[in-house]
């Protein structure tokens, strides 16, 4: 009997700690909790988004998923191999299966290479032959992506911003990568152009076999692509679960209030949404017991006292909330589908 093959990434209790230091000597006084005792499971084939307000932590997890960081604990493992345990040819090689997509287009891109240059950039690092010529290699991919074939003899600066972040896409599927770490992808885009490229995403992904974890601050953009979708606040998943269950029935809180912050064209929710009061608390000294409890409408004398472990409510869906599910009524019956109506 064959044996299962294992999850294209596997993160188990994975912490990123910043050391903070102070006076002369240097002397470490404290730490920035990034990521903090956090654990996911993403598929082969499959997407998870990754969904949260800024400076919560996800792109700090992205990095540490393409070895951009180093965990201070916890484990990576990508189709079972721990990728903070390889190296010489073998962590060549990996990096060669995990790429990643930036949120900057431009600020991604050489802006003294033309097109031509930065896709055949890691190639030529990697040394991949293919026994294809590199005219066929930058015509093929630049039609997969849809770019016309005169791109290749252009410089960044003469393309538009939807064009240069199909560029960036374009550059990490040339070395043949089997998980792509797409942070923010579409965050500087324009709403028309945000649900093409969200499209090119989605048909790549069948075409190529390939695994996402899409990180992105906008839930309408995640519930537009991800099968699963995992919410993070502070440094910790706080709900973990199919696209369709977090969306249509939210059971943590602060998922309800950045599902509320999703424009409905129709405006059938406007007076009935959870809007966030404050800032979203220090990294450095989070709070004690449930970290959204500061900013929470619902938050009693426990939530003080006791951090909420992530637990199931329901076979796949999974919160970290004493009073999951209290909230989840605020949201009027429009309120589902009105993130996939914003990019449609």
């Amino acid at each position: 009997m064959l044996s299962p093959s294992p999850p294209m990434l596997q993160i188990d209790d994975l912490s990123v700690y910043f050391p903070l230091r102070a006076g002369l000597l240097r002397r470490h006084v404290g730490d920035v909790r990034a990521v903090d005792h956090v654990g996911l499971t993403l598929e082969n084939g499959e997407t998870i988004g990754l969904v949260g307000e800024s400076g919560c932590g996800k792109s700090t997890l992205g990095r540490a998923v393409m070895g951009l960081v180093r965990p201070t604990g916890g484990t990576v493992r990508i189709l079972g191999t721990d990728r903070n345990a390889l190296q010489g040819e073998a962590l060549k090689q990996m990096r060669r299966r995990v790429q990643m997509v930036f949120q900057d287009p431009i600020g991604s891109l050489n802006p003294r290479f033309r097109i031509r240059q930065i896709l055949l950039e890691g190639r030529r690092i990697q040394h991949i032959s293919d026994g294809r010529s590199e005219s066929e290699v930058i015509g093929d991919i630049l039609q997969r992506v849809g770019l016309p074939p005169d791109t290749a003899d252009r410089f960044p600066h003469e393309l538009s911003g939807g064009q240069r972040q199909r560029v960036g896409i374009a550059r990490t599927l040339v070395l043949g990568p089997r998980l792509i770490v797409a942070d923010e992808p579409v965050s500087a885009l324009d709403v028309s152009v945000q649900s093409q490229v969200l499209n090119l995403f989605a048909d790549l992904r069948r075409e190529f076999d390939l695994s996402y974890l899409f990180i992105a601050h906008n839930l309408a953009v995640v519930a537009y692509i991800a099968d699963r979708i995992a919410v993070m606040y502070l440094g910790k998943i706080v709900e973990h679960g199919p696209s369709e269950q977090v969306i249509g029935r939210p059971l943590h809180p602060y998922t309800v209030a950045l599902l509320s912050a999703v424009p409905d064209v129709s405006g059938g929710y406007s007076d009935q949404r959870l809007k966030l009061q404050g800032e979203i608390p220090s990294a450095i000294a989070p709070p004690s017991g449930c970290r959204f409890r500061t900013r929470c409408p619902i938050a009693r004398e426990i939530c003080a006292r006791e951090e909420p472990p992530l637990v199931a409510h329901l076979p796949t869906h999974s919160v970290a909330c004493h009073f999951a599910g209290e909230f989840g009524t605020a949201l009027p019956p429009s309120a589902p589908r009105a993130a996939e109506r914003t990019l449609s």
